[in-house]
């Protein structure tokens, strides 16, 4: 029986390029004579929403995203898990840190020929954020402070139209990370792992929940992050200088293991999280503001997706 594809497509991803790769992914869907309809998103909000209306139709077929990574995002949150969605990805985002850790392919062509004809299916974990009444999923990572503060001024920075007309979106984080860092203050928090263990820290900046080891367009700051193992990684930036984060930055982004004073790593099943002041959190970049307290689970090995 040939496989159903259902294409969710961004035609605004990466300052409108989602549209043209569309085109040129349709031509190639054509020749191939596959079994497909297309969804075109209007608006934010609007992924998740087809999402769960596809998933809860109960027929299989693989949900193929065509988008940045806060439209996997979207989808994510609307799926319906069961054995009969897989899911599969075409990058056209400014970071592609979902793609990126999942080994997919870059070049839309190709990343077309994985999910056509693929060669490796997992069973991927789900990140939740629950917190402020509200419960978010997330499939690369979450986090509260800096990193979320950066995530939203990129969000509507000139940077990143700049950027994107260059091919270079995925160093919008970067770019608007040094004015993010000056102007945020730490905060005073407690992380409490699922074995009770407390951790105290007078001035944090940021604390990264990490289900796949890059975040903001390659930043790995948990390299030994894995999708598939059932637990979060935590990355935790406190008591230290904003000039020392200025350097811990590049070195996250060419991969370099970070083991300093200052930095504090966990790997756990759940962490809960309460902060002094209210921060910002962000799950796979999309931003949730004015929240204090904070907790992450996993839902394990329920999204089957197609990886590089």
């Amino acid at each position: 029986m040939s496989t159903r594809y259902e294409f969710i497509i961004n035609p605004r991803a990466r300052s409108g390029r989602g549209q043209k790769i569309w085109n040129l992914v349709r031509t190639r869907l054509e020749k191939q004579h596959a079994d497909y309809d297309v969804h075109v998103t209007k608006g934010r909000g609007h992924a998740e929403k087809i999402a769960a209306a596809i998933s809860s139709s109960g027929r299989i077929c693989t949900i193929v995203v065509l988008g940045g990574d806060g439209t996997v995002n979207e989808v994510i949150n609307g799926l319906e898990f069961s054995e009969n969605i897989t899911f599969g990805y075409i990058p056209v985002g400014s970071g592609n840190d979902f793609a990126r850790g999942l080994g997919i392919p870059e070049k839309p062509k190709h990343a077309l020929k994985t999910v056509l004809f693929p060669k490796k299916i997992i069973r991927m974990d789900v990140g939740v954020l629950s917190g402020n009444d509200i419960s978010r999923r997330f499939a690369v990572s979450s986090g509260i402070g800096f990193d979320a503060s950066v995530c939203r001024a990129a969000g509507s920075s000139r940077w990143k139209s700049v950027l994107n007309r260059l091919h270079l979106g995925k160093l919008t984080y970067a770019a608007v990370g040094a004015g993010r860092l000056l102007k945020d203050k730490p905060v005073r928090a407690e992380v409490v792992s699922e074995n009770g263990k407390r951790r105290y820290f007078r001035k944090m900046f940021f604390a990264a929940f990490m289900n796949l080891p890059f975040e903001g367009g390659g930043f790995r700051f948990c390299p030994d992050a894995v999708s598939d193992d059932g637990l979060i990684d935590v990355f935790i930036v406190s008591d230290i200088s904003k000039l020392k984060i200025l350097f811990l930055l590049p070195a996250a982004y060419l991969g370099k293991r970070l083991c300093f004073r200052g930095i504090t790593r966990i790997r756990c099943r759940t962490v809960r999280i309460r902060t002094g002041a209210s921060a910002a959190v962000h799950t796979d970049g999309e931003i949730h503001a004015g929240w204090k307290t904070a907790e992450i689970s996993l839902l394990e090995k329920k999204l089957k997706v197609i990886a590089g």
